[in-house]
């Protein structure tokens, strides 16, 4: 294990990036992500955590999730960097909206894993992949969370990122397993969520493969 961090105290925070209007509050002492700005404000209302880590092309994420509020939608952006190579943290600032992350200046993964924002989501509960630069859907599979209303958590997710494959679990079970032919390179990490949702989240360990 490379990193880990319990996620229970404002000090596990330090070095964190947070882009958009968020609250961060440890209530149950575990991370509490919300925005503070009402859903009507569209896209400029979604909010992104940065860990200030970087790591390799293979690795494995874990974290504990719990779904506090909804509608709305979570995100684990992965292996993120800039197109030339640079530091995240380098790049020009972003503040939320979601074109910023895959059609800006970095390179990444995102695997949303709560989608709830809109009723076609609620329908049918997915987990999506996508790679950017760019707006590709290149995976997607069944998402076994339950709703916030009967959630009671901890729910333990496990993304493995292993000589270009990746695989997403929710709970043990595999939701969806891919191989990129061109994979990126590694780097940062990061939680989004799409306003109103309020999610929690604890115990975040990488671990090098």
């Amino acid at each position: 294990m490379v990193y880990h961090n319990a996620l229970s105290s404002p000090a596990d925070l330090d070095g964190f990036r947070l882009e958009g209007d968020g609250a961060l509050s440890f209530p149950r002492g575990r991370l509490r992500l919300e925005s503070l700005r009402p859903p009507d404000d569209g896209q400029d209302a979604n909010i992104v955590l940065w860990c200030p880590a970087d790591f390799g092309p293979d690795i494995q994420v874990e974290w504990d999730f719990w779904p506090i509020g909804e509608p709305g939608l979570c995100i684990m952006f992965f292996h993120a960097r800039g197109r030339r190579g640079e530091d995240l943290f380098d790049l020009a600032p972003r503040t939320g909206p979601y074109q910023q992350y895959h059609h800006g200046d970095l390179d990444a993964y995102h695997v949303s894993y709560f989608r709830r924002m809109w009723p076609s989501e609620r329908r049918l509960h997915t987990c999506n992949l996508r790679k950017s630069y760019g707006f590709h859907l290149v995976a997607q599979g069944p998402d076994p969370l339950p709703a916030a209303l009967d959630a009671q958590g901890p729910y333990p997710i496990r993304l493995t990122v292993r000589g270009g494959e990746i695989v997403f679990e929710v709970a043990d079970l595999v939701s969806f397993r891919w191989r990129d032919t061109d994979p990126l390179p590694g780097g940062k990490i990061g939680f989004r969520q799409m306003a109103p949702m309020i999610g929690e989240y604890a115990n975040l360990r990488v671990t090098s493969l």
